[in-house]
């Protein structure tokens, strides 16, 4: 199966009644920069990059330029040795002078690499999940790239941990039968009122959900601890309950903040401040401890992840594979995430579409803990093959690919 052409959309949504909202993000437009790798068959991978509507152009433009060499590539040779082209791509001299490894470049290369994999399986005819868990570790370690991570992760110890787990995976198959468990985001958007946040809460623990997360960083956190103590009360004291910050807060205002709302005792704090900030990261982390600390969406790499590890400065890995350079890196960091002790819980851009392939193949693969996955269902009418969600609860995709075609 050889790709013969490569086409890009620029698929833009809009959201109502403050669905999206955040105290950094207030009128989001959710959007994908879209690559579509198309085959001498009737097949097409279908690979997506997040953003927020203003700069999508950009991204697709981007797409343009990165995609271009994989015209006449055939999948199952380009996917022997994907770490390889990978490489190539990123570290493509005049693009890599724009990030390196984040921004618009980056993004783009999320979309160019999920397109890859999303054909791959389906010219195998297996869900992504599948592809995943059938291939050997050594050839899923030939579509990483390990470079820059060789003073924690080598190539031999990636495959070492992915061997490590293959004889217990049965014990964690169990999870194709049950679903992978959902936590709701879409109950406490920033921009809800306290009414609207207390009926889907409600709403949500009906449908069986246990684990909510809620948006503060308000100018007044008079008004987050207020919301905060609102969800707590309304789902009951059993209920896992995350907060999350969109990046809002200072050093000094997370730290006053996290301690104020420990009252609701948090599963997690999301995103206390700057994204970059390992340091302000680890001071948060070591100072308001058990509390614990969330971030990822905004991490654009893998090694900048690598330094969140090494500094201790989260808990959970939110990795996004919309975000940093696709599927690839998203299993880079699973991998480094898995060999340091950190619990993997995706950021889901994607929807989920995407990433409930992932969590399977995390968890059953390399022996990751299963913890829950992000829903949000604003742009499920959108897709082909919609993330299905029951009793809280992601069924396991059936259908060939990463379940990221979008209709037209």
């Amino acid at each position: 199966m050889h790709i013969k052409s490569i086409t890009i959309k620029d698929k833009r949504f809009d959201l109502s009644d403050g669905a999206g909202s955040d105290a950094t993000h207030t009128t989001p437009q959710y959007a994908y920069a879209v690559c579509c790798l198309h085959t001498d068959t009737a097949v097409t991978g279908v690979g997506l990059a997040f953003t927020l509507g203003a700069g999508n152009d950009l991204v697709c433009r981007a797409i343009e330029y990165l995609a271009a060499p994989l015209a006449g590539r055939e999948i199952e040779e380009l996917m022997s040795d994907f770490g390889a082209v990978y490489r190539k791509m990123v570290d493509s001299p005049s693009f890599r002078w724009l990030g390196p490894h984040k921004g618009v470049v980056h993004l783009a290369l999320a979309a160019v690499v999920n397109a890859c994999y999303d054909l791959w399986a389906k010219s195998r005819q297996v869900p992504l999940w599948q592809l995943l868990l059938d291939l050997t570790p050594g050839q899923l370690v030939a579509t990483l790239d390990l470079s820059y991570m060789e003073d924690v992760l080598t190539r031999e110890q990636a495959v070492d941990i992915l061997e490590e787990h293959r004889p217990t995976r049965q014990s964690r198959e169990q999870v194709l039968a049950t679903g992978y468990k959902g936590y709701d985001t879409s109950v406490g958007w920033f921009n809800f009122s306290d009414e609207k946040i207390v009926s889907g809460t409600k709403k949500a623990m009906d449908g069986g959900f246990t684990a909510l997360k809620l948006k503060v960083g308000s100018d007044d956190p008079s008004r987050d601890i207020r919301r905060a103590r609102l969800i707590r009360e309304t789902a009951g004291s059993e209920a896992t309950i995350m907060v999350d910050a969109n990046q809002k807060w200072n050093v000094p205002e997370a730290l006053d903040i996290c301690r104020k709302l420990g009252e609701i005792n948090p599963f997690w704090i999301e995103e206390p401040t700057h994204p970059d900030d390992v340091i302000g990261h680890q001071t948060i982390a070591r100072s308001i401890a058990p509390l614990k600390v969330a971030t990822g969406e905004h991490i654009p790499n893998k090694v900048i992840f690598k330094n969140f590890f090494q500094a201790k400065a989260l808990d959970f890995c939110q990795v996004d594979a919309v975000r940093v350079g696709g599927i690839s890196e998203f299993l880079t960091i699973s991998l480094l995430s898995r060999k340091m002790g950190i619990p993997v819980v995706p950021h889901v851009g994607d929807m989920g579409q995407i990433h409930q392939h992932l969590v399977l193949f995390n968890h059953i693969g390399m022996g990751h803990e299963h913890l829950f996955l992000e829903h949000i269902p604003h742009l499920k009418q959108y897709f082909v093959h919609p993330a299905e969600v029951s009793g809280a609860y992601y069924q396991v995709p059936q259908e060939p690919g990463s379940s990221s075609d979008l209709k037209e």
